[in-house]
């Protein structure tokens, strides 16, 4: 009879301790829910992002940095900070983004800058210290939008659906680093970017019955697939579009 302990390989596949992760857009909603949750899988996190202060606190494990994620030298000095602190940046999540319906070519500039631009500098900043490293997981946020046309916001469709193919783009470029690059592609999530849709009765019934699991998303439902992503789970994961939508991508007839 074998009585040897049983290892706990989910324990080391999905753990996180050791490892430092950068997470954009960490001072609300879902870059906030992320920011928590990898600290509480065990990773040592500095959420960032232009808000002086996060709406909420982070746990133990955690700390906020200001940092404005349209300007490299905002991230470069932020990622030298981190670097002489803790000495290395393992995991990158890009989940800062703003949503800006029916605006004219200013918020369609905005809208690319923030969704766009924004994590394409933090990818090039932070890609050079993860090579000296040789591993590290960027996990970028996506959208629906980067699969399917919604109404009065091609900016932001136009952004994500950018957002989405670089993923795959710099997934080519840095693998030979070690890097691996995903997109978290959440589903209608119930945060202040979609709180007009999530409060409208009509719209909020429409956007629940569209998914097979009949209920809108929460920022928590996205936590487990981002340690999956930033953990030895995935390490031959990357490239790819891991789908937290309830559903919705799958369902054909209304």
């Amino acid at each position: 009879m074998n009585t040897d302990p049983i290892p706990d390989l989910a324990g080391q596949l999905f753990s996180l301790r050791g490892r430092t992760a950068m997470v954009a857009g960490a001072s609300r909603g879902i870059g906030w829910a992320l920011a928590d949750g990898l600290a509480r899988a065990g990773a040592t996190v500095i959420g960032v992002a232009r808000s002086a202060n996060p709406e909420r606190s982070l746990p133990a494990g955690a700390e906020y940095r200001r940092c404005d994620v349209l300007e490299l030298d905002s991230i470069e000095r932020c990622r030298d900070e981190i670097l002489e602190h803790w000495g290395h940046i393992d995991i990158l999540v890009n989940a800062a983004g703003i949503s800006l319906p029916g605006s004219g070519v200013d918020g369609f500039d905005q809208t690319v800058a923030t969704n766009l631009r924004g994590p394409y500098l933090c990818i090039q900043a932070i890609a050079n210290a993860m090579r000296k490293a040789g591993r590290g997981s960027i996990i970028n946020v996506t959208s629906l939008g980067a699969f399917r046309g919604f109404p009065n916001n091609p900016a932001y469709a136009a952004a994500k659906g950018g957002m989405s193919q670089m993923t795959r783009a710099f997934a080519y470029d840095l693998g030979a680093a070690g890097i691996r690059v995903n997109n978290l592609v959440p589903g209608y999530i119930a945060t202040a970017m979609t709180a007009a849709s999530h409060d409208d009765p009509v719209a909020h019934e429409q956007r629940r019955r569209q998914t097979l699991l009949g209920r809108w998303g929460t920022p928590a439902d996205l936590v487990g697939a981002a340690i999956f992503l930033a953990s030895d789970a995935s390490a031959y994961v990357t490239g790819q579009d891991i789908v937290v939508d309830g559903g919705w991508l799958a369902k054909g007839l209304v």
